[in-house]
């Protein structure tokens, strides 16, 4: 193959997604930030971001119940009734009536899971100087920076430096017999800078079927040797493409065969909305990408991280219907979301799976607490997250905004975005302390929010295996320290910056509590090299520098 029609497909297939039932899905494999999130983390949890796209209205998703006629004053034409069969749903009466919080009565499915300890809330998120320009607010978040930060030299997401650390070599050293998977898929056609690194670009393919996908990258790549690439960085990136592309069959040919040894339980994903919403609300746009990671993972996907996405939440106009403000759009994509998800906890739970599952909503921001003349909101400020999933504690985290304390019309933020994302990082994935400070929320780790039962991380990250290795740098020879909550076979091995295996240091079934012993570096050139402790559940690394 010619370079130039080599460039022209290869510019074709960059968009790109696989076609998997009905949803196209983007391959993060080649995005070396996401990529190292799921290989590298310390379990085999698995976590599902769902955005809001658009700046989600939190005031009519979470009524203050002690607050309502404040609410109903600053929103009289929009605002969720306190009466009649539509009126909001109390998420919890046993709290204190000043916490109490009422959800939208289309939230029926959100409710049922927070019954169950399944569903948690989180008042009052935002940072501050909060941007509402919906991209430049989506960036920061995805960056994992303030308001007041300067961004100017920031090229990648928190998520990309956390990957970039943990998990060196790739895409050289990539698919292994361990992971086969891409780590990290993104549904939809669009690519987020949460999964781009400092250096390197973000790749997909875009296709319409598992198969044309497979027989598309399987035609490139054909001739290696006959394709050379120009100096500088059109051909880096070329050479990046180039690269990804030859990896791609492996992928392709792999996800191909777990979509199809996967399978869903009986259990029904709503597909419409049951009352009256604009035409261009009534599919539920969530469902289907749920419903396809259910099934993926059933099939043996090891992928760690999905992202799944719904538009419509920019809401300045016709929010609500005229003559019933608990109808309209918005209603529409609340019922979406809440019932998609309690559709896919409960196939989750059936096909044997809730127990390593989290689920994610974030948005770039909320609106203003004054609705317009419009039956709309416009930008605003702090919002809710919700996270659900097995594994959590479950219950509101925060309180309610305070009506009578606004900022330029605006909810105050009272929890930092970054407090909920080092709680995931660090106490569901077990981030190692080196890896909390490549990702840049090292500083967050005593802010961090204790969201996880038994089946989470301990509190103060990964308590089940520790381990300490000194001196470092180390010639020779090096002490080694190791913590073991739980009888265990343990491996020591260590890798060069490719990912390619030097060398088993150590293998031994050690005991609970901490043990000491000594281990023998072989001769190799003097620079940096990955070490990874491994139990028989939970796996650690570190960099350590040799010299001779």
């Amino acid at each position: 193959m010619d370079r130039r029609k080599f460039i022209k497909k290869i510019s074709a297939t960059t968009s790109g997604a696989v076609m998997l039932g009905r949803f196209p899905v983007k391959l993060l494999a080649g995005n070396f930030d996401l990529k190292k999130i799921a290989a590298a983390s310390n379990n085999e949890n698995v976590l599902i971001f769902i955005q809001m796209h658009g700046g989600n209205d939190a005031l009519n998703t979470l009524i203050p119940v002690s607050q309502y006629n404040e609410y109903y004053s600053f929103r009289p034409n929009i605002a969720i009734p306190d009466h009649g069969s539509r009126k909001f749903i109390n998420v919890d009466q046993t709290l204190a009536l000043q916490n109490q919080a009422g959800l939208h009565p289309d939230m029926t499915g959100f409710k049922a899971l927070y019954d169950q300890g399944k569903a948690t809330i989180i008042q009052n998120v935002g940072y501050d100087n909060m941007n509402l320009s919906h991209f430049r607010g989506r960036d920061i978040v995805f960056m994992g920076v303030g308001g007041n930060d300067d961004t100017s030299g920031v090229r990648s997401g928190w998520m990309g430096r956390f990957l970039n650390y943990e998990y060196p070599g790739y895409p050289e050293a990539y698919p292994t017999t361990e992971m086969q998977d891409p780590i990290a898929i993104e549904l939809g056609n669009a690519m987020s800078l949460a999964f781009h690194r400092e250096q390197g670009i973000p790749i997909g393919l875009n296709v319409w079927s598992p198969e044309h996908f497979y027989n598309l990258i399987s035609g490139v790549g054909v001739d290696n040797a006959n394709i050379s690439f120009p100096d500088g960085h059109a051909g880096d990136e070329l050479r990046y493409l180039w690269q990804f592309e030859n990896m791609s069959n492996e992928y392709a040919e792999r996800l191909r065969d777990v979509y199809n040894q996967g399978s869903n339980s009986s259990e029904v994903y709503p597909e419409t909305y049951p009352f009256s919403c604009p035409d261009n609300f009534r599919n539920n746009p969530l469902s289907g990408q749920l419903q396809l990671i259910a099934r993926l993972l059933k099939g043996g996907i090891k992928t760690r991280i999905f992202l799944c996405r719904m538009g419509g939440f920019d809401t300045h106009g016709n929010q609500v219907e005229e003559y019933d403000s608990t109808l309209g759009g918005h209603a529409a994509l609340l019922y979406h979301l809440s019932s998609a998800i309690k559709a896919f906890q409960n196939d989750l739970a059936t096909l044997g799976l809730e127990d390593k599952v989290l689920t994610m909503t974030f948005t770039e921001f909320g609106r203003r607490v004054h609705s317009n003349a419009s039956y709309g909101t416009d930008h605003g400020t702090a919002t809710p997250v919700f996270l659900f999933g097995k594994g959590l504690q479950g219950g509101i985290v925060g309180t309610n905004p305070d009506l009578n304390d606004l900022q330029n019309g605006n909810l105050k933020y009272a929890i930092d975005y970054r407090q909920v994302y080092t709680s995931v990082v660090l106490d569901w994935f077990g981030a190692s302390e080196g890896a909390m400070q490549a990702t840049g929320f090292d500083s967050w780790i005593d802010k961090k929010i204790d969201l996880f039962g038994t089946t989470g991380l301990h509190p103060k990250g990964n308590e089940n295996l520790q381990f300490e290795i000194y001196p470092n740098p180390v010639k020779d020879f090096a002490n080694v320290e190791v913590f073991l909550l739980n009888p265990s076979e343990i491996y020591l091995r260590l890798y060069d910056l490719n990912g390619r295996l030097l060398n088993v240091l150590y293998q031994n079934k050690l005991n609970f509590g901490q043990t000491h012993f000594t281990v023998h570096f072989p001769p190799l050139p003097t620079g940096e090299y990955i070490l990874i402790l491994q139990s028989e559940k939970t796996k650690i690394t570190k960099r350590i520098l040799k010299h001779e």
